[in-house]
């Protein structure tokens, strides 16, 4: 190869880039074919210590300012514009919101993302904690009561309440005209107020000797209030009670109770009790008016019950 002049251009102005530039473009520069991107410029070469320094030439152009970040360069030109460029493919870029300099990743979004799962977390552990506890309780609704067959270790209170009622029922009472008299007493309804049968009572009681037997069967051997209905003329009284021929040292009570006016035999209906102590089998339960006793009084009904 020899050496020889391919034309007025030095190496230093055959830019391979100059096609892109303005001034570039203004001096013929086209996309490189094989060479420089200055007309002509193919493969020159020059001999060695031919090149001269500080020869007049042509005055070397500043470059182009770059405008401000985000403006667009008056005097840059994109390849893709230029006549006969190809098209290039334009890679987005992420746009910022400020100023020349770009911001990281978007941390703001990455904390709301964060928030968003620990909040469906703690929402679902919410509902299965409901959901369990629902689950529960159907459960225990759902669990099997003791029945007839199932031994429960309590005494149904029912069936203590009907085995007390028919205790209750099972003991005695008796009217007034069902009783054995003896010593002057007889039966009348003069005056309105007695419970027995046909609102009949024993009068005559007011006597020394009077007296009314109850014969009492089918009782278990224990002890018992003896109950007595009785009417005064709103005076006190008392008399002797007698269980199987033994005579009580206490006399039976009836006194006047809640001072009804005297005289007033309707008005004086009331109820009194003694202890008595029973045999098993038949016993027989006697009033008397003994000697000392206050027997200005009628009989209406007696009957027995459990003591409390």
């Amino acid at each position: 190869m020899t050496p020889g002049n391919n034309g007025a251009s030095t190496p230093e102005d055959d830019d391979p880039f100059g096609y892109l530039y303005a001034d570039g473009q203004a001096n013929g520069a086209q996309p490189p074919s094989g060479g420089y991107g200055y007309p002509n410029s193919v493969n020159r070469v020059r001999p060695v210590g031919t090149r001269q320094y500080g020869q007049p030439g042509p005055a070397p152009q500043a470059p182009p300012q770059q405008g401000a970040y985000g403006q667009p360069n008056t005097h840059y030109a994109a390849p893709e514009t230029l006549p006969g460029s190809a098209p290039t493919a334009h890679s987005p870029q992420p746009s910022h919101g400020g100023g020349g300099r770009g911001r990281g990743p978007n941390t703001k979004g990455l904390l709301i993302g964060a928030i968003a799962v620990v909040a469906a977390v703690v929402i679902g552990i919410g509902v299965a904690m409901i959901s369990g506890d629902d689950d529960d309780k159907g459960g225990d609704e759902a669990g099997p009561t003791p029945t007839a067959t199932q031994d429960t270790g309590k005494p149904s209170p029912s069936s203590s309440e009907d085995d007390k009622g028919e205790d209750e029922v099972k003991l005695p009472t008796i009217d007034a005209k069902a009783l054995r008299l003896g010593g002057g007493a007889t039966l009348a309804s003069d005056f309105e107020g007695a419970k027995a049968d046909g609102g009949v009572y024993v009068t005559g009681f007011n006597q020394v000797g009077a007296k009314v037997t109850w014969t009492v069967s089918g009782v278990k051997a224990g002890n018992y209030r003896f109950y007595v209905q009785y009417g005064i003329p709103g005076e006190d009284a008392d008399a002797t009670v007698v269980v199987n021929g033994k005579a009580e040292s206490r006399p039976l009570n009836m006194k006047n109770f809640g001072d009804t006016p005297k005289g007033d035999w309707e008005k004086g209906w009331k109820e009194t009790w003694a202890n008595v102590n029973l045999n098993d089998g038949t016993n027989t339960i006697e009033l008397t008016c003994a000697e000392g006793n206050k027997c200005n009084a009628v009989l209406d009904q007696f009957w027995l019950a459990e003591p409390e």
